[in-house]
């Protein structure tokens, strides 16, 4: 691979229009979905991508909803910011082995380096081996406890991110009742160790709390988690609260919960986009939602990425460029930014457009 030296681009104005707003086209927020019978390894849309020989991709989880749209964004500015060859990648399946498909297809296109949101950590692990093998750079996100991989990128500690959630819906059940926990995966890395970190800290503070049932698996698609509550709402008629984990878990609920007309009765809190859960907070269904900027988390990703590609290091307290990742801590090969998270309820929803 070729190594040129090049300086990491400094942070710009333009990505503050507001605490975490990009000021980017309205239109590219609806880039991200692959055709049915398209080639997936060909970049999405035809826009933002290029030749793979040498090229950073960020491959995300699925694409087509919001959360991962929005990366595309991230991935899109920074392209813009350093004239890098750098583009997004994925498939529209919510299924681990069409991700292996997406980074085999990568893989046997050249590409310097791959910035991969794992479905499923374990399933990634022998084809992000094979990247390795062949000198490709690997950085992943929201997989903390991947193998194979340089670094992963993580906004803040996990442990820290579920504890705050569990905060937020003890505060909204008022301290007491049942509730009930969702992963988009049981292999999620990330979602269980939030919802471990949450059920641990409730046994601990809130000990009028009682979590119900087995952990509700949504393969983060809203349908399923919409189906899932319904399921909650018939056994468990004394549901006080939800804790949801994938970007659309709370949507699924909420829609349930608005149309059971239980907004007065049952706490939703979870993490989502403003864009995707506005309606829903304004009338209740929803109580808080919980994110960080997934389009900052790309943009970290692919400065690490050409960092290493260059022969440079990532150092303890570096900064990344990009809002959350001013002051980096280090732990093995995991790299965490400044907590990065944010907090959203129907009073503040209007200050976010993604």
């Amino acid at each position: 691979m070729s190594r040129t030296s090049r300086p990491m681009p400094s942070r710009r104005s333009m990505l503050y229009a507001g605490f975490g707003v990009f000021a980017l086209p309205a239109a590219l927020a609806a880039c991200g979905t692959t055709e049915e019978g398209a080639d997936p390894a060909a970049p999405v849309d035809g826009e933002g991508g290029g030749d793979a020989k040498g090229a950073v991709v960020t491959v995300p989880k699925l694409t087509g909803i919001p959360w991962f749209n929005r990366m595309e964004e991230g991935v899109k500015l920074y392209a813009e910011d350093t004239g890098e060859n750098a583009y997004y990648q994925g498939s529209a399946e919510a299924d681990a082995a069409a991700q292996v498909r997406v980074i085999e297809d990568l893989i046997a296109s050249g590409v310097s380096a791959l910035c991969v949101t794992p479905f499923q950590p374990d399933a990634v692990e022998q084809v992000l081996a094979k990247a390795m093998d062949a000198d490709i750079v690997v950085i992943t996100h929201e997989a903390p406890t991947i193998e194979n991989a340089d670094y992963d990128i993580e906004a803040f500690k996990n442990d820290e991110y579920g504890i705050n959630l569990m905060d937020e819906l003890a505060k909204a059940m008022g301290e007491e009742g049942e509730y009930a926990q969702m992963v988009g995966s049981l292999s999620s890395t990330t979602h269980m160790e939030w919802v471990d970190a949450a059920k641990k800290h409730q046994e601990e503070k809130y000990p009028n709390m009682k979590l119900v049932g087995d952990r509700v698996e949504t393969s983060d698609d809203a349908q399923k988690a919409y189906e899932g509550m319904q399921e909650l709402l018939s056994a468990y008629p004394n549901l006080k609260g939800v804790q949801g984990s994938a970007s659309t878990d709370v949507v699924g609920v909420g829609q349930a919960v608005e149309e059971a007309g239980l907004q007065d009765t049952i706490a939703v809190v979870g993490t989502a986009t403003p864009k995707d859960t506005v309606d829903l907070l304004e009338s209740g269904a929803i109580d808080v939602i919980q994110f960080w900027d997934p389009g900052f988390a790309a943009y970290a990703q692919n400065v690490v990425a050409r960092t290493l590609l260059d022969g440079g290091t990532v150092e303890e307290g570096a900064d990344l460029g990009v809002e959350g990742y001013s002051s980096i801590s280090i732990e093995d090969k995991i790299i965490y930014g400044d907590k990065a998270w944010i907090n959203v309820t129907a009073e503040n929803s209007g200050d976010y457009d993604y």
